[in-house]
């Protein structure tokens, strides 16, 4: 396996949902390429140091990578400052990350050493918003959810900002998914994720879950106590594994 210790890393400005300008990261690896491209969608801590992190670690991989501030519209400060707004208003509406999520695509699939093929990567509501993408939206090739919490949800949750379960979309996913989770999670649950699975196998989608034990939520995430070694260390291997099938590299 190449890894590309060489890189470009930078901020490009992307046209948003309804035209909003939105900033977004991107890593890309030296060289001629083709490269297959990663859009990652970050969770709800906001666009934040484990992210930026993680779209170099997949150029280092030899993938080109673009994150995008889903929350720009909530304002600059730090990202757990920016993070908390956002959780007080009830989260950002779906439909608005559908479209600041395709404008990154379409930045992806305007590069001219991309090789044609892009990935979702998003973890807690990055993955349940990664999964609603590609079930509204046939431009991706492969799907990463990360213990991605409300996929399942009751009636009483759903409201003008997420008017539909992601579960209730799955008869229109378009591409195969990789589902991380640990068996400690309770959002989701493994209740939960045992829906999420039946749906996933009723439609007869292209689909493959792992799910780890003495592990909850969060389980990639080396900054905090959730953290949990060689749970991640595996996780990793799925991801790239996974990646490496569908996206062609």
């Amino acid at each position: 396996m190449a890894f590309y210790r060489d890189m470009t890393c930078g901020n490009v400005t992307l046209t948003g949902h309804g035209g909003t300008p939105i900033t977004a990261y991107v890593a890309k690896p030296a060289g001629p390429g083709p490269f297959p491209g990663v859009v990652l969608v970050h969770h709800l801590p906001g666009w934040s140091e484990f992210y930026i992190e993680t779209t170099r670690r997949f150029a280092h991989h030899g993938y080109m990578a673009i994150c995008a501030n889903l929350y720009e519209r909530a304002g600059e400060g730090h990202p757990d400052d920016v993070a908390a707004k956002v959780r007080a208003e009830g989260g950002i509406p779906d439909a608005q990350m559908v479209g600041d999520t395709a404008a990154a695509v379409q930045w992806m699939r305007a590069q001219p050493n991309h090789n044609g093929k892009v990935g979702l990567f998003g973890s807690c509501s990055g993955g349940r918003h990664a999964f609603i993408y590609a079930c509204q939206k046939r431009d991706v090739d492969a799907c990463v959810d990360l213990w991605g919490g409300r996929v399942v949800m009751g009636a009483e949750e759903l409201n003008a900002k997420t008017p539909v379960a992601p579960i209730d979309m799955t008869k229109d996913l378009s591409c195969p998914v990789l589902g991380i989770f640990g068996n400690d999670d309770r959002a989701p649950s493994p209740e939960q994720v045992n829906l999420h699975e039946a749906e996933l196998r009723r439609h007869g989608k292209n689909y493959e879950f792992h799910r780890y034990d003495g592990a909850g939520h969060g389980i990639f995430y080396w900054h905090r106590p959730l953290y949990r070694p060689e749970a991640a260390m595996d996780g990793w291997s799925k991801v790239f594994g996974f990646f490496g099938k569908h996206l062609g590299k």
